[in-house]
């Protein structure tokens, strides 16, 4: 081990552990310069400035990227533990005490109604619900400080998910019409959904609407290319409801939607041997929402989570 440099420890300062703390993130001087928004140069001269102050290395870089060596990985987790109580001590001297949820669509019940209760009750802290087309953006932009997600979808390497529980799929497509007056749909009406039910293993057949930005059944679902033959995509829930309704194809989404989707023109139907569509909490360590608060909170959706798990199997 070399000697710390002149500076010493005393030298470091929060900055340098933000930037390790990015790096060590993202395996990657790139993306993390992108992520705060500083040049490549720079973040590098801030990570090498700390390794010297410390007189160990941190990180072994190589031409395939960058990898944490056994000390800084163990720095790693008291360097994200001091970011942060530092946003914490931030937090009171603020006075802040509102935690933004984004979601896109149909909050789960009950378990949004008993995780923010407890979580307000607990903390004194408020929840603001934030509606937005594409939660992992605005949580992205740091226009929310947690995201409800549901589906497989792959996230960002930056994201940190915690699983809360899973949800049954249902099938859902266009209501024939009655004829008096009005245009007969009867023709619009999606062949595969035709019967009393739906079956996953007939996708290949289907015409799936698809909302890219934030729903839960889409191509991703099948890799191997083993799904629907036609996609009709859509930006956003409300687009994507419109289009189902409009008889452009057939609908998947979570079994909550038949509960609290009152639509004149759509017809929910079970859907068959589909997989469960899993539910989780996206969040980013180092957002600007105190990460105690945060922690609060996760504990609070857990035990939501694990009250709603139960009562299902009972």
């Amino acid at each position: 081990m070399t000697p710390p440099g002149p500076a010493g420890a005393s030298g470091i300062e929060l900055r340098h552990l933000r930037a390790f703390a990015a790096v060590a993130r993202c395996r990657s001087f790139t993306r993390a310069a992108e992520e705060l928004l500083i040049t490549q140069p720079a973040l590098s001269r801030t990570v090498a400035q700390l390794e010297t102050g410390l007189g160990v290395r941190l990180l072994e870089r190589s031409s395939r990227g960058v990898a944490l060596t056994d000390t800084g990985a163990e720095f790693l987790v008291h360097a994200e533990r001091t970011l942060a109580a530092f946003g914490t001590a931030l937090a009171v001297a603020r006075h802040e005490s509102t935690l933004r949820l984004g979601f896109s669509w149909l909050l789960p019940d009950p378990w949004a109604q008993r995780a923010i209760a407890r979580f307000e009750r607990e903390t004194g802290a408020q929840v603001e619900l934030v509606r937005c087309d594409d939660p992992l953006d605005d949580l992205d932009r740091q226009g929310v400080d947690v995201a409800l997600v549901r589906g497989d979808r792959p996230v960002g390497a930056a994201v940190r998910t915690v699983h809360l529980y899973d949800e049954r799929r249902v099938a859902v497509h266009a209501r024939e019409q009655a004829t008096g007056g009005g245009r007969d749909t009867s023709s619009d009406r999606p062949p595969e959904a035709g019967g009393d039910a739906v079956r996953w293993q007939d996708a290949h057949e289907w015409t799936l609407v698809v909302n890219m930005a934030s729903g839960t059944t889409g191509p991703w679902c099948w890799p191997d290319g083993d799904g629907p033959r036609r996609y009709v995509r859509t930006a956003n829930f409300d687009e994507w409801l419109e289009s189902v309704a409009a008889g452009r194809g057939l609908g998947v989404v979570p079994d909550v939607a038949e509960r609290r989707i009152h639509h004149p023109a759509l017809r929910f139907l079970p859907l068959t041997g589909a997989p469960p569509s899993p539910v989780h909490l996206a969040y980013l360590p180092e957002a600007g929402t105190p990460s105690a608060l945060l922690r609060r909170f996760l504990d609070a959706a857990l035990e939501a989570a694990a009250t709603r798990t139960h009562a299902s199997e009972a």
